[in-house]
């Protein structure tokens, strides 16, 4: 089991769910990124960290640094965002192509 399988598995049964969904979205939109805990946080790390994402008491966060935030605040709209963290709501689906294309915008960014 990988760290990152850890960390879900430390968060509550109820979450699980959504942060393996989260994870497998990132795994397939950078399939070459080193896994590892940075900030107590799950990361992506690519030439420099991609993205992490974290459990919040009612959403997951994902941190995408201010570039990622930046380039996709037209694509925001309803999500609570920083300047470098964007707040999923738990009782809500996640965006799949947005965090996709997150991801994918950071990939570029780090090569």
């Amino acid at each position: 089991m990988g760290v990152i399988n850890d960390y879900i598995s430390s968060c509550p049964k109820t979450h699980q769910d959504k942060l393996n969904e989260i994870y497998a979205i990132i795994k397939k939109a950078a399939p070459m990124a080193e896994e590892k805990i940075s900030w107590a946080m799950p990361t992506f790390y690519l030439n420099g960290n991609l993205v992490h994402f974290a459990m919040g008491k009612h959403h997951i966060g994902l941190y995408p640094g201010a570039s990622g935030v930046e380039n996709f605040l037209d694509s925001l709209g309803e999500y609570k965002h920083s300047k470098g963290a964007i707040q999923f709501p738990l009782d809500k689906p996640l965006p799949k192509k947005l965090i996709t294309d997150i991801v994918k915008f950071r990939v570029k960014e780090n090569k």
